[in-house]
């Protein structure tokens, strides 16, 4: 009768029996690998060295390429030349207000991203394609292919410590590769001459729009006060409806605009803003001056508080053409004003873009590092060679077996239909 003790000794191997591979087996297996390689020693130096040769061939078929590169300072936005002379304004009160609208709605921040976007555009490509006959240069029958080509050829990219633009063009020829990166810079400054982008260039082209208009009607103002001159035969008045009529017309050019702010704050602050709130203060407080100086009714003859009976229906007719005369008068001068305002900051903000590093023509080929290819192609051929004499090895050790080789067998007729 078997004993406790007996059945444990008889079930404990059960569980021991797993197979492990001892120290001295994987030192086995790597030396064989190693005798293996030595046996085919030939086989590996002659794959390696003619893996050498043909990327030695390789190497130096391919053209070398040279890299050229352009260094970019942004426009950085700063206080104008139209915040500083704003404070000086003080006869034409918020007639000023046109000019922080221009400079404050209208404004736009810069970013290096924004300015890479336009380095790189459809527009600017295209001008350098035709510009250097790329599209013969490439191969290329389309234009898409060869503006491809050029963005393959091109980086461009934003300094993440001094954001500084850096433009790197690649070209077979060292002068066509400088050319290129300061052509970027060129055809960019051709595109934003018809484009408003900083803040003085924005505001240039709102007031040169709004003083084309104003032109416009101070012209025909003047148009209609000769016309009423030689109709009326009244060819000036008083001192005293002068000053009413001057006074009312700049009062009239405030209000006009204040409303104009007030509308553009509108689009992007809540009704109770501090700014859009004091606006509105303003706007009722010269609105009531304009009643006090003359009428709050809609017909454009009753904002000035003459009395009637002192003056003909003619000469009325001629109050009101000078009053417009005077007003559109105002107004032209503020626009002239700002817009000259805006010109000089425009111009003192420089070409958009300031080249920090221009394109020089490289002395250095950047394509192709030969030297990397034939090492990384000679460390690749011997891993290829190794790895096929192991491949060779286990194919033939299994088709030696009695098994393997009926199914190979049977693979070949089959094979052979």
């Amino acid at each position: 009768m078997a004993t406790y003790p007996d059945t444990i000794a008889q079930t404990e191997p059960i569980a021991e029996k797993k197979p492990e591979l001892s120290r001295t087996d994987t030192e086995v297996s790597l030396l064989d690998l190693l005798a293996l390689l030595l046996g085919r020693k030939r086989f590996i130096v002659r794959f390696v060295l003619g893996t050498m040769v043909l990327a030695i061939v390789i190497a130096f078929l391919l053209r070398d390429r040279y890299e050229a590169k352009i260094v970019l300072l942004p426009p950085q936005q700063g206080s104008s030349m139209a915040s500083a002379v704003l404070g000086q304004i003080g006869s034409l009160g918020s007639l000023g207000s046109l000019a922080s609208l221009a400079g404050g709605s209208l404004g736009l921040k810069s970013q290096a991203e924004m300015y890479v976007s336009f380095l790189t555009s459809r527009t600017v490509e295209d001008a350098l394609i035709g510009r250097f006959g790329l599209m013969a240069e490439y191969h290329e029958k389309r234009l898409s292919d060869a503006r491809k080509e050029l963005e393959n050829r091109t980086n461009a990219l934003v300094g993440t410590k001094d954001g500084l633009i850096r433009l790197s063009v690649e070209d077979r020829d060292p002068k066509r590769a400088a050319d290129l990166a300061n052509g970027y810079v060129e055809e960019f400054r051709k595109l934003s001459a018809s484009l408003a982008i900083t803040e003085a260039a924005r505001r240039r082209l709102f007031f040169e729009q709004q003083l084309e208009q104003a032109k416009n009607d101070l012209t025909e103002a003047e148009e209609a006060m000769r016309k009423t001159q030689q109709t009326t035969g009244v060819l000036q008045i008083d001192s005293q409806a002068r000053a009413l009529i001057e006074s009312a017309s700049i009062l009239r050019g405030q209000v006009v605009a204040k409303q104009v702010q007030i509308q553009s704050m509108r689009s992007f602050a809540a009704e109770d803003n501090p700014t859009l709130i004091l606006a509105k203060q303003e706007l009722a407080a010269l609105q009531k001056q304009l009643e006090q100086v003359g009428g709050s009714q809609p017909d454009t003859g009753s904002d000035i508080n003459l009395s009637k009976g002192r003056v003909t229906g003619s000469g009325m007719e001629y109050i009101r053409r000078f009053r417009d005369l005077k007003y559109h008068e105002t107004v032209y001068e503020l626009l002239a004003k700002e817009f000259e305002i805006a010109k000089l900051d425009e111009a003192r903000e420089g070409s958009i873009i300031q080249v920090v590093d221009g394109a020089v023509t490289p002395d250095k080929k950047s394509f192709p590092p030969r030297l990397l290819i034939v090492i990384s192609a000679t460390v690749l051929g011997f891993f290829v060679a190794g790895f096929w004499v192991l491949m060779t090895e286990k194919w033939n050790r299994a088709s030696e077996l009695p098994g393997n080789r009926l199914r190979l067998d049977a693979i070949k007729q089959r094979w052979k239909g």
